[in-house]
């Protein structure tokens, strides 16, 4: 204080603390003042206990980590966790928060930011200490700096710091006088609404770092101010400050009741953080590292993931790294409690060294054992169902004990089907002859890996080996540089975080632009599913063309997905080049693109229309979403005369038929040509051309069967499964839905089998010889499994839910959360319909003759 400077936390700053080092200036007594070790007695409340500095001789921009660590004094599951990662807040982020304990943990997340704030202004303080005496001597005859230098090298950095002292001496006092109704909400929003000057400053961040740079090697006095000062690490504070801000609004919210007045203000400034450090994200490269190459280069890494690796005939999850010069595969060693994870490294591969192959190499690999399609909807119904007892649990404030033995058998579930379902091969060789197998889940992950790779290899590379401690010292860095660091499985999930959505996504591909040459083009859908994706649809292929108009619209069930993949395509008609391998895509992937599924910008009755680019390529397409319990609505057709939500017995009536025209026609044409196409009733149909079907239908138009005779035949079957969704009650009734339900759960087979026969027989005649005729036509196209990859099972979760899913009124007291209605009602729906298509034939007149063992009431 006797020098004139401001002191704060033991720490003096003095205005002319630089002075002695500028021409004409008399130096002071003692040369360093100040302290600038913060990281040891003042502590970082948001958990930075050592301070961030840059990787030595790195001029890049440093990745904004958008999902920071809890506060280890705040979050007592901060410190047991391995990463410990502070979740994005939803709607529902702060459920069941207890008010005054709440109100009071506000208060603790404030003190810690407040000290941490502190530290933080005089930090930018320190840096801007140089500014003015260098201004001073830029205009005389011995300048240390130009104006344009000391421009570039300190831009915004007073901005930011007049932005944060305000900040800060508004809130100070509210925290300094606390009571349960203060408010501070506006304070953080005004923060956030500021954040246009942090993104000039990192904008300007890579040439304000080259430059003071520069300026140290080229001035020997501004080299002293440098290194007195730290420029390099406390040019690094205010990118760092951004993502440590974001921890306390996660924080802060955790502990705000949602009636607060603060709480959509705290909202709305973490959604403008968090859209700040995904814009940032998206113009950077990502995380690097600072390992040395044995050339004595940086090696960095490019890129890092969970993929199964075939190996010795089993599946492993492993942790491949991509480095600038190397492909490393690992695994997580297991480590004693409370000692650091370190990863084994299973094999290395130099790019030099890295080859694909060929189709015609492909064919000499093992075939891929493929879990059947049935045992991996299985999982999925016992992971839903595990997740809703976890609910349960929680609303009954369960033991812990009981949740955890839960989440942990849930966990096992997800790993499995994590491991089990990637069936699309990616080879790599070793030019020293070894060959490695990973199996993905996906064609776009694959090109993903693959373009990275080739990306790589087009600079100079040259074969190495690494020595046992250069490999230790590659695997060693792969713990801190890691940007996958969860296993991508939903147990591993917050329960804050979102849960994705569940229902149905409509999405039109309109058309493609940016094509070079004319080509066969066609695109497919992919959406994500317990922690993988999957291909929903896919659009014709339009032929000779630059610019291909395909205007089709799919409807693609959404399973908690949380992203939308387009993939387009090159058709290969060259037979010569088709790959034996039933798993290997040979057509040419011409671009891919990804967008997030945003429940508030998909959750309208419209259209929302976007563009994904992708290697030059422009698809256009539309989207809009309908959640699943609105999609469970079955609404009477005002139109009598159609047959289109029109009772089945109407229908056959006015037909004078025993099943209605439609379903025998529909059946007829699948039987016809459709019996050994893949995914027969699984991929999805062209809407627009069901939509054509359904109004020749409910006009009974004379053209109808030249009309199918045309049709692609998904969209036939599209239209079928749309007649039984669109039925005023299901086929197998309102009424009779309870008893379905408890008669699937009886153990007793023959209590069952008596229950389940008696079900039938109690169906008005229309709706059992419909369903009969249904049922035999499924066993048939299950028969055809080899080929069309449709089982029992797949069909019977495909028509489940069609068949016996309530009308609305029968379902309200069915409805729980979207994702309940999936693992509750779905569950038992399947396997009523799975049941009858594993029974022996069911014969109409031998059900009715059977004599009734117990009352008809039900």
């Amino acid at each position: 204080a006797a020098c004139g400077g401001r002191r704060s936390r033991n720490v003096c700053y003095p205005c002319p603390l630089i002075t002695h080092l500028l021409p004409g200036c008399s130096p002071p007594s003692s040369l360093l003042l100040v302290d600038f070790n913060y990281g040891t007695e003042d502590y970082d409340a948001e958990g930075n206990e050592e301070p961030k500095t840059l990787p030595e001789g790195s001029e890049a921009m440093p990745y904004i980590d958008e999902s920071p660590t809890m506060s280890p004094q705040l979050s007592a599951r901060g410190q047991e966790s391995g990463d410990g990662v502070s979740p994005t807040p939803t709607d529902g982020l702060n459920t069941g928060v207890d008010a005054g304990k709440g109100l009071e943990m506000r208060k603790l997340v404030l003190s810690g930011f407040l000290a941490s704030e502190e530290i933080y202004i005089n930090q930018l303080e320190a840096l801007l200490l140089p500014m003015k005496p260098l201004k001073a001597t830029a205009t005389t005859s011995q300048p240390v700096l130009t104006l344009q230098q000391i421009e570039t090298i300190f831009y915004k950095i007073q901005d930011i710091y007049e932005i944060h002292k305000e900040f800060y001496d508004n809130l100070c006092p509210k925290v300094q006088q606390w009571d349960s109704n203060i408010t501070m909400g506006h304070l953080f929003q005004k923060l956030a609404s500021q954040l246009g000057v942090y993104k000039a400053f990192v904008d300007n961040y890579k040439i304000a770092l080259e430059t003071a740079e520069k300026c140290s090697q080229s001035n020997y006095q501004f080299q002293k101010i440098s290194e007195i000062l730290a420029v390099r690490a406390l040019l690094y504070k205010p990118i760092d400050r951004v993502t440590r801000s974001t921890l306390v609004l996660h924080d802060l919210l955790k502990h705000t009741p949602s009636d607060h007045p603060d709480y959509p203000l705290l909202q709305d400034a973490l959604r403008i953080s968090q859209n700040f450090l995904s814009s940032i994200n998206e113009d950077i490269d990502p995380r690097r590292t600072a390992v040395t190459t044995p050339k004595g280069e940086t090696r960095q890494l490019i890129k890092d993931g969970f993929l199964v690796e075939l190996s010795e005939g089993s599946r492993k999850l492993r942790h491949v790294f991509l480095f600038t010069d190397v492909l490393l595969c690992a695994k997580l060693k297991k480590t004693a409690v409370g000692k650091h994870q370190q990863y084994d490294c299973k094999w290395y591969v130099p790019l030099a060294d890295l080859v694909f192959p060929s189709p015609e190499e492909s064919e000499h690999c093992p075939q891929v054992h493929v879990i059947p399609d049935h045992e991996l909807e299985d999982m999925k119904m016992k992971i839903s169902a595990i997740k809703s007892e976890v609910q349960k649990e929680k609303a009954n404030k369960g033991q812990s004990r009981a949740i955890e033995r839960l989440k942990k058998k849930m966990f096992e579930n997800e790993f499995w089907l994590l491991l089990n379902s990637p069936a699309i091969p990616f080879r790599i060789h070793n030019r020293n002859g070894k060959s490695y197998l990973f199996l993905l889940s996906s064609d776009y992950e694959r090109s993903e890996w693959r373009e990275a790779i080739q990306k790589l290899q087009k600079k100079d590379l040259q074969a190495f080996v690494l020595s046992s401690v250069e490999l230790q010292v590659l695997t060693g860095s792969c713990f801190k540089l890691r940007t996958v660091h969860n296993i991508p499985v939903t147990s591993n999930k917050d329960d804050d975080e979102s849960p994705g959505l569940y229902g149905f996504l409509h999405v039109i591909v309109h058309s493609a632009k940016g094509f070079k040459q004319s080509a066969n083009l066609y695109c497919t859908l992919e959406v994500d599913s317990f922690g993988y994706f999957v291909s929903k649809a896919k659009t014709r292929v339009f032929r000779d063309t630059t610019e291909p108009q395909w205007n089709e619209e799919f409807e693609i069930e959404l399973e908690g997905s949380q992203s939308l993949r387009i993939l387009c395509y090159e058709k290969c008609y060259d037979k010569t080049k088709l790959n034996k391998d039933n798993n290997e895509i040979v057509d040419k992937i011409m671009g891919k693109g990804q967008i997030q599924l945003d429940p508030q910008a998909v959750q309208t009755k419209n259209w929302h229309m976007d563009v994904i680019e992708m290697n030059g390529i422009k698809v256009e397409f539309s989207m809009k979403f309908t959640s699943r319990d609105m999609s469970l609505k079955r609404t009477p057709s005002k139109k009598q005369t159609g047959v289109f939500g029109v009772k089945i017995s109407v229908v056959t009536k006015r037909e004078r038929s025993k099943v209605p025209y439609i379903v025998r026609q529909c059946i007829e044409e699948v039987e016809k040509r459709g019996i050994e196409e893949v995914g027969i009733y699984r991929i999805s149909g062209v809407a627009t051309d069901i939509q054509a079907l359904k109004a020749v239908f409910d006009a009974n138009n004379k053209d109808i069967l030249v009309m199918l005779s045309d049709m692609d035949i998904n969209a036939i079957a599209g239209t079928l499964k749309l007649y039984f969704r669109e039925l005023p009650e299901p086929l197998l009734t309102d009424r009779l839905y309870p008893a379905f339900m408890e008669g699937i759960a009886l153990s007793d087979p023959a209590a069952k089998e008596n229950c389940m026969m008696h079900l039938l027989r109690s169906l008005p005649d229309p709706n059992l010889i419909t369903f009969l005729f249904l049922l035999e036509h499924l066993k048939r196209v299950a028969e055809k499994e080899p080929i069309n990859k449709m089982s029992l099972h797949n069909l019977a979760t495909v028509f489940g839910p069609t068949l016996l899913r309530p009308s609305e009124g029968e379902s309200k007291g069915h409805l729980t959360l979207a994702s309940d209605i999936w693992s509750h009602d779905v569950m038992a729906q399947v396997q009523v319909l799975l049941y009858y298509l594993q029974h022996p034939p069911i014969s109409f007149t031998e059900l009715k003759r059977n004599t009734l063992y117990f009352s008809t009431d039900v």
